[in-house]
């Protein structure tokens, strides 16, 4: 699904984008800012291979976020989703930017 965003196929809301990532608004957002930091390579389906493979790629994907999430004030969660048990359904790595007033009873007020 992400591949065919960054490719334009399927429309989203791009906020942020370099050559090497892209930052859309999240669909069901938990946060009154919520985006999705993604890396345009489908190579890593989460951010341990990232790691492992990128390290470079992974710390401009956090700045990415830093930057991105300044924008609502200087608090703001970094959340990486690595498997299906721990929520992950795109397995394509991707971390969810959540800043702003947290709402009880969402995944950002937990």
């Amino acid at each position: 699904m992400f591949t065919r965003i960054i490719d334009r196929e399927i429309p989203a809301t791009i906020v942020a984008e370099t050559d090497r990532l892209i930052a859309i608004e999240d669909i069901n957002p938990q946060a009154p800012l919520h985006v999705l930091v993604i890396p345009k390579t489908q190579q890593y389906r989460d951010v341990v291979e990232l790691a492992a493979g990128d390290p470079a790629l992974l710390a401009e994907l956090v700045a990415l976020a830093g930057e991105i999430a300044g924008r609502a004030g200087d608090s703001f969660r970094l959340v990486f989703n690595t498997g299906a048990d721990a929520g992950q359904t795109v397995f394509h790595v991707h971390a969810h930017v959540l800043a702003g007033r947290l709402e009880e009873g969402t995944l950002a007020g937990q």
